[in-house]
C-alpha cells in the first residue's frame, strides 16, 4: 500500500508538472501590442457632438529574457460638430506618428503578473480642417519630435495573450512647430510623479500577443 501512494504521487507531481504553464518572455520573443481610445458624445443641450479614435499599436522583439526593443505607430482622429445652425460646424484634427521603444522587465507580481519600465523617442504630425457651415479651412501641419519614460505591466492570460497596463509617463519632453516659414518652435517638460495615484485617469488598456 505504501509503495503504491508513492507511486501515485510520483505520478500526480510528474503529471502537474507537465500540465504546469511558464508565463513570460524569453529572448527571441516577438510581441504586438495595441491600444485602442473610441469615444462618442452627443451634447443635446450644447446641440454639439465630440467622436475621437486612437490606435496605438506596438511590435517588440526580445533581445534577452527581459529587454524587449521595438517599433510603435500612432494615429487618430477627434471631431466637434456645431449643428446649433442651420448646416453643420464642425473642427476636425488628425494625428500620426512613429517611434522607437526600449523596455525592460523589472518585477513579477506572482507568475503572471510582469512589470515593466519604458523609455520611448518618436515624431508625429498633427493636422486637420475648420467647416463654419459652407467653407472648409486647413490647419497649418504642426510636426514635433517627443521623448518619455513610463511604465507599464502585462497580465497574462495564456501563455501567450496578456493583458496591456500602460500606466502613464512619469517624464516626457516634446517639441513641435507649426510647417510654416518663420514658425518657432514650442517646447514643453513634463513630469508625473503622482502616475499611480491617478492610475485609472492616466492608464491606457489593450492586448499583448506572444509569438
Amino acid at each position: 500500500m505504501k509503495k503504491l501512494l508513492l507511486t501515485l504521487t510520483a505520478v500526480a507531481g510528474l503529471t502537474f508538472a507537465s500540465n504546469a504553464q511558464e508565463f513570460g518572455f524569453q529572448k527571441s520573443d516577438f510581441i504586438v501590442e495595441g491600444f485602442i481610445r473610441s469615444s462618442n458624445t452627443n451634447d443635446k443641450g450644447a446641440e454639439a457632438k465630440f467622436s475621437g479614435f486612437n490606435f496605438n499599436p506596438k511590435f517588440g522583439y526580445f533581445v534577452s529574457d527581459k529587454i524587449a526593443v521595438g517599433l510603435e505607430l500612432g494615429a487618430g482622429t477627434e471631431k466637434v460638430t456645431d449643428y446649433s445652425g442651420d448646416n453643420d460646424a464642425y473642427t476636425k484634427n488628425n494625428n500620426f506618428g512613429i517611434g522607437a521603444f526600449g523596455r525592460y522587465y523589472f518585477l513579477e507580481v506572482g507568475s503572471r503578473f510582469k512589470t515593466y519600465a519604458e523609455l520611448g523617442a518618436g515624431y508625429n504630425q498633427i493636422g486637420g480642417e475648420e467647416n463654419n457651415g459652407t467653407d472648409t479651412d486647413k490647419f497649418d501641419n504642426t510636426k514635433g519630435f517627443g521623448v518619455n519614460a513610463g511604465v507599464g505591466a502585462n497580465f497574462f492570460l495564456t501563455n501567450n495573450i496578456a493583458v496591456s497596463f500602460a500606466f502613464g509617463n512619469v517624464v516626457a519632453f516634446n517639441s513641435s512647430k507649426v510647417d510654416v516659414d518663420g514658425a518657432k518652435s514650442e517646447t514643453e517638460f513634463n513630469t508625473n510623479i503622482n502616475v499611480f495615484d491617478n492610475f485609472f485617469n492616466t492608464a491606457k488598456f489593450g492586448l499583448t500577443f506572444k509569438f
